[in-house]
């Protein structure tokens, strides 16, 4: 009943998690990160990771057959507070209409690994 979603470029290494879940009409996506599919590699500015972050939930939620229109809820964490500008592009990008965009929940974080940013998210596919 459950389906795994893997994403190449989006893998979490040698570590046995899926890029997403689903089960019937709901997918749950790990953590997703700002880093460039085609190379791994994460870059140093923040802006740049949450553009990259929000591309990269597209394309999973795209692999698990819904689309930014079928979220829920994201969550947010940041490395810090200051950061918060930098969610603004991206989630007005993926969410133009303000009658129809999903819950957010901001949380700053002590993130790994030179992160400023990550989300995951919660769709609910019709």
């Amino acid at each position: 009943m459950r389906q795994s979603i893997d994403v190449e470029g989006l893998t979490h290494g040698d570590l046995p998690i899926p890029s997403a879940s689903r089960v019937g009409p709901f997918v749950a996506t790990g953590g997703v990160r700002g880093v460039s599919i085609e190379t791994g590699a994460m870059p140093d500015d923040p802006q740049a990771q949450a553009d990259l972050m929000f591309d990269n939930l597209e394309t999973i939620l795209k692999a698990a057959g819904a689309s930014v229109d079928n979220v829920l809820k994201v969550t947010i964490w940041l490395r810090d507070g200051s950061l918060r500008p930098i969610v603004q592009s991206g989630w007005m990008k993926l969410f133009p209409d303000p009658a129809s965009r999903p819950a957010r929940h901001t949380l700053i974080y002590d993130l790994p690994g030179g992160m400023a940013i990550q989300c995951d998210a919660l769709a609910v596919v019709e």
